[in-house]
């Protein structure tokens, strides 16, 4: 276009230009897709590389197992992973949060399937509640075989065919007698046939043991069954023809490069998977196969005969063919289930009462509980259930709701903002901070103004704890331990308080509880949530627009509130949901009470360099050793150094357990007990496969990270003698709480990212509970 027609702003930005997006497309589409080669061609490229032959159950294994894996902590055990399922293809967009134990189930069934060793019959079914990960598994399968497709590892691969170059008859496939040439000649299978089907089944035998020899895998390729119809149409025109002019190759000249090519193609929704959702309609035939299309019919005159190439081939198991198929909803396809059940086992269809089509896909449903109600109508008939075929070919996976706290705050993060990165960590102080942030989102009112409302620290934290407490049974629950720690250990994978630490292995939870199946949806708390962020409030504090802060008591008392309302809970699972609130508020209060303390305190830190001197001294001591100085000289252990830390920094102890200074039984009992075996515990924890010890961290130590980061009121009370938390709201100036009041909200602000007016909220909410009891 002209400089006059060119729009605004258009051009070149530095080196930035419409240009180098067109090339870049262009590069991608180039990586992407190969040129059609011969048959022959395939052959020698399938016999270097074995897996771009696989069939259906092992190429999705292939592509699961691409991703590799990492190492989580579910329900208190740490578990293998497989990446794939963080959506890793599509930056974590439809990544799937937690259920890790039913996901590397599925996959141990695909594994299962691909290799022949049974549960082939079977149609893998995938149940479980609304909003528990199964639509997000269903886009997950779609973006991760797309992108693996796109791959050289994963090219997938199908034939196309040309008659153009043999004699014309009526019943060509050329759809006519309209004239086409070159590249219109050519016509792609529409149910993605593999290439080695054009293969005599006695020829592919061969040929698959050759390959499999090849093949660097337990799980051998295995292609059965015959060409599409619309395939085997091309190919018997040809053989008629060739064989009329009494050619002796026969096979040669079918597959000649000039009839027949192998291309590859991306995998995606209508080619090579097939999605089935609740809102399709048509009579079975048309959702499983397709239809007849009567237009076609007349135009290809096949001597009174129904020709394949007049069928529309669109229904799920064509689309899904040499791949996925899934049945989305499935209790609104339940008349088709039925239907479906010889399909895995005999992997044939009919297009009709003559025609047969050979299907090789994996075969999934996704249904939320109201199938299984559908399914178990009859099962009081005993013998005379009618669905007792349909039941045991069914291979039921069950997803459950989110029983970690993390992953329950990661996914309520996801759902307020669209944000799709995979919270991942090696330590659970890290995941503990992504866990307790605020959260600012920008919302506009009902004059059109936008406003920054902020989500408190500890906010979504609350609501997440709230929504995974309700989702745990209390029947299993050990002595000492509430709903809340039951949370907290399936998340961690130990409690720890002050010195002592234990460990989920030390409880025996019930395998057979029914953790995950009720409780409080995600899309509940979320909608809870949005409804705070976009209601008006009349709060104000001086200048600070604490009117745009929620915090956790506020989001907690609205999902308490409004679950009576809620038509999703019954009034019994309301008012059991009720009676865990209180739990929840007081471990959120604790949160918020630690913060406040360590913001107070912060100027009181014990150095970490002291800390690590202490520990030096003590296990020398411990071990009659000596340790290095700074001039590089081994000296014994100073029982002054180590004496004056246990008084004055950890508090344990008074002048009169010490003898001069050497320490009583209590102080030495301590000293072996709570530093000498916590330092080894840690040290047993740490370690790697070869019982190797990295760098110990003493902050990890229990009772090291207790003095480290760990106050209480009585340190506050010891260290600012003229505090007092009743004048806090508004404290008179130039008083010791006005100043300590001043340096606790800056530093709420720098060691939590708490905001000026969250910081103003949460210790006056603290200090109000504080003041009842200082005196």
């Amino acid at each position: 276009m002209s400089d006059e027609e060119r729009p605004h702003g258009s051009g070149q930005r530095g080196d930035v230009s419409g240009e180098s997006f067109i090339e870049a497309a262009d590069a991608a589409l180039e990586e992407t897709y190969e040129r059609p080669v011969s048959l022959s061609e395939y052959v020698d490229f399938v016999l270097e590389n074995p897996h771009v032959a696989s069939h259906a159950s092992k190429y999705l294994l292939d592509a699961i197992e691409h991703a590799g894996t990492r190492t989580v902590i579910e329900e208190g055990e740490q578990k293998e992973r497989y990446e794939f399922f963080d959506d890793p293809h599509n930056e974590g967009e439809h990544a799937i949060l937690g259920n890790t134990e039913v996901l590397n189930d599925f996959v141990d069934d695909l594994r299962s399937i691909a290799a022949g060793r049974g549960k082939g019959e079977k149609i893998i079914w995938l149940d479980g509640p609304t909003a528990t990960g199964k639509s997000e598994l269903k886009r997950c399968l779609v973006n991760g075989l797309r992108e693996y497709s796109k791959t050289p590892e994963g090219r997938r691969y199908t034939v196309e065919w040309n008659v153009a170059g043999a004699e014309r008859s009526s019943s060509g496939l050329t759809y006519g007698d309209q004239a086409v040439s070159d590249e219109d000649d050519w016509y792609e299978s529409p149910v993605q046939s593999h290439p080695l089907t054009v293969f005599p089944p006695e020829v592919r035998r061969e040929l698959l043991d050759a390959i499999n020899a090849e093949l660097d895998d337990h799980i051998g390729v295995n292609v059965e069954g015959k060409l599409d119809p619309f395939c085997r149409e091309a190919y018997d025109f040809l053989e008629e023809q060739y064989r009329r002019e009494g050619t002796d190759h026969l096979f040669t000249a079918v597959t000649d490069p000039g009839h027949l090519r192998v291309k590859n193609f991306v995998v995606d929704v209508g080619q090579g998977i097939g999605i089935l959702h609740s809102e399709d309609e048509g009579t079975p035939k048309e959702r499983l196969v397709g239809s007849w299309m009567a237009g076609m019919l007349r135009e290809l005159d096949s001597r009174g005969r129904k020709n394949p190439q007049a069928f529309s081939y669109d229904g799920v198991l064509s689309q899904g063919n040499g791949l996925l198929t899934i049945v989305e909803d499935a209790s609104q396809h339940a008349d088709l289930l039925q239907k479906l059940l010889n399909v895995p086992d005999e992997g044939t269809v009919k297009l009709d009462k003559g025609i047969g089509m050979d299907i090789d896909t994996q075969l999934i449903i996704i249904s939320n509980p109201d199938l299984e109600a559908q399914l178990n109508q009859h099962a009081d008939s005993g013998g005379m259930d009618p669905l007792k075929a349909l039941k045991r070919r069914l291979d039921k996976h069950e997803f459950t709701y989110l029983t970690n706290l993390s992953l329950e705050a990661e996914l309520l993060q996801r759902e307020l903002t669209n944000e799709t990165e995979v919270w991942r960590a090696d330590r659970w102080d890290q995941l503990e901070e992504r866990i307790r942030e605020p959260l600012t989102m920008h919302v506009r009112d009902t004059s059109g103004d936008v406003h920054a409302k902020e989500l408190a620290p500890h906010s979504i934290e609350a609501a997440a704890l709230y929504s995974v407490v309700t989702r745990l049974v209390d029947t299993d629950l050990p002595s000492g331990l509430d709903m809340v720690d039951k949370a907290l250990l399936f998340d961690r994978g130990y409690l720890e308080e002050g010195d002592e630490r234990i460990d989920v292995a030390d409880f025996e939870f019930d395998d057979r509880a029914n953790d995950g199946e009720q409780g409080i949806p995600v899309t509940y708390t979320r909608d809870v949530i949005a409804d705070l962020l976009h209601e008006e409030r009349d709060r104000h504090h001086q200048d600070l627009p604490i009117e745009h802060v929620i915090m956790p008591r506020d989001v907690l008392n609205t999902m308490a509130e409004e679950l009576t309302d809620a038509p999703v809970f019954s009034p019994t699972e309301a008012s059991d949901f009720e009676d865990r609130l209180v739990q929840v508020k007081n471990h959120v209060f604790r949160r918020q009470e630690n913060d406040v303390l360590d913001a107070m305190m912060r100027e009181k830190r014990v150095d970490e360099s002291t800390v690590e001197e202490y520990i030096e001294q003590v296990y020398a001591w411990a071990t009659d050793d000596q340790i290095e100085n700074e001039r590089g000289e081994y000296v014994d252990p100073d029982p002054l150094k180590m004496k004056v830390f246990e008084i004055e920094h950890l508090g344990r102890f008074e002048e009169t357990n010490y003898a001069g200074n050497d320490p009583d039984d209590a102080v030495r009992e301590f000293r072996t007990d709570k530093i000498i075996t916590a330092l080894n515990r840690h040290a047993w924890h740490n370690r790697d496969e070869e019982f190797r010890v990295s760098d110990v961290n003493v902050k990890e130590i229990p009772v090291i990270k207790t003095v480290l980061g760990s106050h209480d009121w009585a340190d506050v009370r010891r260290t600012f003698e003229d505090f007092d938390p009743r004048q806090w709201d508004n404290p008179p100036s130039g008083t010791e709480t006005a100043s300590l009041k001043r340096d606790t909200v800056r530093n709420m602000q720098e060691l939590f990212d708490y905001s000026e007016a969250s910081a103003e909220l949460t210790s006056r909410h603290v200090m109000n509970q504080v003041s009842y009891k200082w005196d």
